[in-house]
């Protein structure tokens, strides 16, 4: 098998991160998901950023899954993360 491409990490950059839910399936169910996924996101505060999304998405899976009475996976695969190097494509963002 081929290993996985090494994320490059700049301190202080900004990144456009994406992930997608498993079997491409919602993420949150309600407000009340939106909600606790803000929350713990407001609570990761990691220098590593794969470990601090690691941390995100492991508490929010877990949060979810006792909230909705489910086992699993609630995300699918690694999360995208893209260099913001432009101030033209941080405004695209922001829009």
């Amino acid at each position: 098998p081929m290993a996985r491409p090494l994320r490059i990490e700049c301190a202080g950059a900004l990144y456009h991160l994406a992930s997608r839910g498993d079997r491409r399936e919602a993420i949150y169910e309600d407000d009340e998901d939106r909600e606790m996924f803000l929350g713990v996101l407001a609570e990761t505060v990691e220098s590593n950023l794969p470990l601090g999304m690691r941390h995100l998405y492991g508490v929010f899976t877990q949060a979810s899954n006792r909230r909705h009475g489910r086992m699993g996976h609630l995300f699918q695969g690694r999360f995208k993360g893209i260099l913001i190097d432009t101030d033209a494509y941080l405004l695209e963002l922001s829009r």
